[in-house]
């Protein structure tokens, strides 16, 4: 039925380990020529059974969605996605089920939406055993992004899935993959639609209370970034009678829950005037007429450069420095070069939230880095909070690599 990968003697500890990944350097061959996005079976030198997965060109050479003999059918997508939903359900008690009568016989997997929260993330990828998918949620619809062929091969059986699972709490899905899988997705049709239509969707979604314009047409990732959630509604508690720069701010979710939080003044940076743009409107949408924030279309280093010493909260939380162990080296010297600015121009007694979302970036990388920035600046520093990536964004156990958002909190003196 499917093809098959044989790995060379020794190779498949790490399968044992239940690691989602197999290298290409651990195949020693592979039986027929299956097409990149395709389900193959994968085998030991002495022919023992170990995963199925989708076969892809690059160093990551399969990506496990099984370690049992299965049939990958639309059994398989409608229980794993069942299992990331019941997960989040455990994660957001405030979601219940409704099951008043009249509403036919999906009335009992309905949900009654949260008013102070309704966007999450569904499925994270290997965290919820789905290598290569990601799915947020936002108000009622979802957002699907593939990082791998083979979750882009299989983009409309997984819709289907999905929306039998999340029946009446979904009316759209759209499909967000030209910018993870440039040239497949645009070859295949692009992003789109595939359950629902632009018609019926609505882009403002709610987070602890805040509303916020879900950018999934034209924006960074599935259109918002939900994995920051928690980490700025710790902001707030420490926004009251601050001055606030929000550097790296795409579409502002740090700057309004400062304004929440009594800020004094609250500065947006960002060098897209597009995300700038929805940052002016989401703070309206939140604070209308409210004249302590102010947003700025520019590069976030030549700003720091001209900026004076009037900040004394900065949050520091630019896109990924690294995507791959190249560029490790370049990306903490950028992340050094960051922070030093930051420690050189906040006020004594300023709080700075600093970031990574660099997978290849540990934390003990990160924190070297920041180390030695505050080191250059001779100030005296204390690390308030140490940060990561919430609930809905799960790491597997045999898959480290999943934890993916470091930060950390510091008072600086």
């Amino acid at each position: 039925m499917y093809k098959t990968v044989h790995l060379k003697k020794g190779k498949e500890e790490s399968l044992g380990r239940f690691h989602p990944w197999v290298f290409s350097g651990a195949i020693h061959h592979i039986d027929g020529r299956p097409e990149e996005g395709d389900v193959v079976r994968v085998i030991s030198a002495d022919g023992r059974f170990l995963a199925v997965g989708h076969v892809q060109i690059g160093s990551i050479a399969v990506r496990v969605l099984s370690f049992e003999d299965i049939v990958i059918d639309q059994v398989f997508w409608k229980e794993r996605l069942s299992a990331a939903y019941a997960v989040r359900r455990s994660i957001f008690p405030q979601w219940k089920k409704n099951s008043s009568s009249g509403e036919g016989n999906n009335s009992e997997s309905r949900i009654q939406e949260s008013e102070l929260t309704n966007a999450f993330r569904l499925v994270h990828g290997e965290g919820d055993g789905l290598p290569g998918l990601v799915i947020d949620v936002y108000d009622r619809t979802a957002v699907m992004q593939a990082h791998s062929v083979g979750m882009h091969v299989s983009r409309r059986e997984i819709a289907d899935a999905l929306a039998e699972v999340l029946d009446g709490v979904i009316d759209n899905i759209y499909y967000k993959s030209e910018s993870t899988l440039t040239y497949k997705a645009s070859e295949d049709g692009g992003n789109g639609f595939l359950k629902g239509c632009l018609a019926t969707a609505n882009d403002i979604a709610t987070e602890n209370g805040l509303r916020f314009h879900v950018d999934w047409l034209g924006g960074q990732k599935t259109g918002f970034f939900v994995d920051q959630r928690e980490n700025r509604a710790l902001l707030e508690h420490y926004a009251k009678g601050r001055k606030v720069l929000n550097m790296f701010c795409y579409t502002g979710g740090f700057s309004f829950y400062a304004m929440r939080g009594g800020a004094e003044l609250v500065h947006s940076v960002d060098s897209s005037s597009r995300a700038i743009d929805i940052t002016r409107e989401n703070v309206e949408l939140n604070f209308p007429g409210d004249t302590r924030h102010e947003a700025f279309a520019e590069d976030a280093f030549k700003y720091l450069d001209r900026m004076g010493d009037q900040y004394d909260l900065i949050i520091l939380d630019p896109p990924a420095f690294a995507k791959h162990k190249d560029a490790l080296r370049n990306a903490l010297m950028g992340y050094r070069k960051l922070n030093a600015k930051a420690f050189e121009k906040i006020r004594p007694g300023g709080i700075l939230f600093t970031f990574s979302c660099s997978q290849v970036v540990t934390k003990d990388n990160f924190r070297t880095a920041v180390f030695t920035a505050a080191a250059m600046s001779g100030r005296r520093v204390r690390i308030l909070h140490q940060l990561t990536q919430p609930a809905d964004h799960p790491i597997s156990i045999y898959h480290p690599e999943g934890e993916y958002l470091k930060g950390l909190v510091l008072y600086v003196e």
